[in-house]
Formats: structure tokens, C-alpha cells, sequence
């Protein structure tokens, strides 16, 4: 079986910000999945989606804060800032981390590891609402 479908993201403030609740509750066809994967992709060139720490909020604040100072803001290199100082390091980030991710379910369930969780990396001081695409294959 074969289910795409859309996942609508709240904006959220630039950051690194644990969705996995939210990307479950936006898929309900995992329960009928007994084996199978789930790809995520997000449409965005200024964010990103990776898989880390779900327990301790503080993983997340400093990979923002590792992120902010390997890829800093008005590097005098840059050329590509016309939406402002956050554009190009946006980019690059989200290069860095990737578009998209790829997820076991077992039992209709994500097959996460105990301290694993789906991050939004949100690049742009303001990004807005983010949308990405769920392709579900099992059976």
C-alpha cells in the first residue's frame, strides 16, 4: 500500500523544535501499517528535518547555538541576502542537514529508538508555516 499526503507545520520561531507528536497526529494511516516506512520532505529551502535527542530541550537550544556560530550571520562572503541577514545561513543549514528523513513503522507505529524525535530545524527568523509530504509503503 502506497499513501502520500501533505503535513501541515504551525510557524514556529527560529530554533530547533521536536514535531514528532505533531507529525503523528497528522497520520493517522500509521496505525493500519503493521511494517512499513514513512518519508518525510520538507518544501522548504530554509529549514530542515533531522532525527535527535526527544528527551532534553537543551539538545535542541544548542544545536541552534552550534548552528548559529558554524554558520554565522553577514559573513562578508555571502552575496545572496536580499530576504535579509538570516537568509543564506538559512540555506546552508538547511543544506547541512537535509530535506528529508526516513522513518520504520512497526506495528503502526514510528520505529523511533527511546530518545529519538523528529526535529524541525527552523532557519529563518521568520519562516512561517512549513509543509511536507508524507509518503507511507507498507503493508
Amino acid at each position: 500500500m502506497w499513501i502520500q499526503t501533505h503535513i501541515h507545520l504551525p510557524s514556529y520561531p527560529r530554533g530547533f523544535h521536536l514535531i514528532t507528536d505533531e507529525v503523528e497526529r497528522q497520520l493517522p494511516e500509521l496505525k493500519k501499517i503493521s511494517v512499513g516506512i514513512v518519508h518525510l520532505f520538507i518544501q522548504h529551502t530554509s529549514a530542515s528535518l533531522t532525527i535527535n535527542e526527544n528527551a532534553d530541550p537543551t539538545v535542541r537550544s544548542d544545536m541552534e547555538q552550534h548552528f548559529n556560530h558554524f554558520v554565522p550571520e553577514c559573513a562578508p562572503y555571502y552575496i545572496h541576502t536580499y530576504e535579509g541577514d538570516d537568509d543564506m545561513p538559512a540555506h546552508i543549514k538547511a543544506s547541512l542537514l537535509g530535506s528529508s528523513i526516513t522513518i520504520p513503522i512497526s506495528n503502526g507505529r514510528l520505529a523511533l529508538g527511546t530518545w529519538q524525535g523528529i526535529y524541525l530545524g527552523e532557519h529563518r527568523n521568520h519562516g512561517g508555516k512549513r509543509r511536507v509530504i508524507a509518503t507511507i509503503q507498507g503493508e
